[in-house]
């Protein structure tokens, strides 16, 4: 049986000298890994442009719920960037993003909520003219809201953020994981801004630096199965 779905390529990798298996995520099933066949020749309908990385498509796909591999019947571009690969720095958060996504999102069902979320995140990410140095971050408090671990506030007066506990408070937390000093400002703006608000925000590179450390570490932290981010040290240079 034959679906109609919206998709998010996160991976794509070569199988044989023709095919590709590629992970999307979807709007109707989740994230499905797809072998599309033959499309290095020529004569093939589909183009590897199509599977580059947080490119969004529209799919007509099977999905058979035993299967781990699955077939793509029609693929077309969904959103064509317009800016971001011409941009050095919005093409560099999208490759970070692109990892992120890739190490964190493992749901096989179905969050349209998520779905929707991811695809305002990145074409407002390519459409806008306003900064995106605080994009990435924002983008990563918003991310923890669906993957379960988005950080709480507990005290009207803020002076720490436990990452184990994923809770702003006043109380200097029992356990080494915690952050204080003049970085909770910061990182509490950030976790209540918007992306279009973000380049409102006054938050000095050396800051920036510090609190996407943090935010990777409280990713791992929570998902202790993040391995190294390779793509962090291409941002933080693009930042720079």
């Amino acid at each position: 049986m034959l679906f109609n779905t919206r998709g998010i390529v996160f991976q794509k990798v070569n199988y044989s000298e023709s095919s590709i298996i590629v992970k999307i995520y979807t709007e109707e099933f989740g994230l499905r890994s797809f072998i599309v066949r033959g499309v290095k020749s020529k004569r093939s309908s589909f183009k590897q442009a199509y599977f580059q990385p947080l490119t969004i498509l529209d799919l007509v796909v099977s999905n058979k719920e035993n299967k781990n591999l699955h077939n793509i019947k029609e693929v077309k571009i969904s959103y064509a960037y317009r800016a971001v690969f011409a941009d050095p720095v919005k093409q560099s958060i999208l490759f970070f993003l692109n990892e992120m996504l890739l190490k964190t999102v493992k749901e096989e069902t179905p969050d349209k909520l998520l779905f929707e979320w991811l695809f305002h995140a990145l074409t407002w990410l390519d459409l806008t003219d306003k900064s995106v140095v605080n994009y990435h971050l924002i983008f990563l408090f918003q991310l923890s809201r669906f993957l379960g671990f988005y950080p709480k506030i507990s005290d009207a007066e803020i002076r720490h953020f436990d990452l184990q506990e994923g809770l702003f408070q006043t109380d200097q937390p029992e356990h080494p994981n915690y952050i204080s000093g003049n970085l909770i400002l910061p990182l509490t703006e950030l976790r209540n801004t918007t992306f279009e608000d973000s380049s409102n925000l006054r938050i000095g590179n050396e800051n920036r630096r510090k609190i996407l450390h943090i935010l990777v570490s409280y990713y791992q932290i929570h998902l202790p199965n993040i391995s190294r981010i390779k793509s962090l040290e291409v941002l933080e240079n693009m930042m720079s």
